[in-house]
């Protein structure tokens, strides 16, 4: 039986896929440019520009924020929350401290149900 996953679960799993597939063609679309000239900044901007790389990676940003907004007010409810609110709240408010940090919480927010 599949797990039930919340609207952000869903749209985060869906942006993900589409970040992962575009930078996919994208790695294709510079090893096909390597091999006729070299990569300088400019032919990078435009590859981002023309596999869509710059709007997938923003759409998961906004994805992975609403994913960690809904599991902070979901587990609110939790008597786990409430007996670690402290260390759990500052958990969230340092989210953005390290790519690291925010890595766990998203994965973290992915095994809620």
């Amino acid at each position: 039986m599949k797990p039930i996953l919340s609207k952000a679960q869903l749209d985060y799993m869906k942006a993900k896929n589409k970040f992962e597939n575009t930078a996919k063609v994208m790695e294709k679309e510079i090893t096909a440019k390597r091999a006729l000239q070299e990569i300088t900044q400019e032919v990078m901007e435009e590859l981002v520009q023309a596999t869509g790389f710059h709007d997938a990676y923003n759409e998961l940003v906004i994805a992975e924020n609403a994913l960690i907004d809904w599991s902070h007010s979901t587990i609110k409810h939790e008597k786990t929350y409430r007996e670690n609110r402290d260390a759990i709240d500052v958990l969230y408010n340092n989210v953005n401290s390290s790519p690291e940090k925010r890595q766990e919480l998203i994965q973290l927010s992915m095994k809620i149900r």
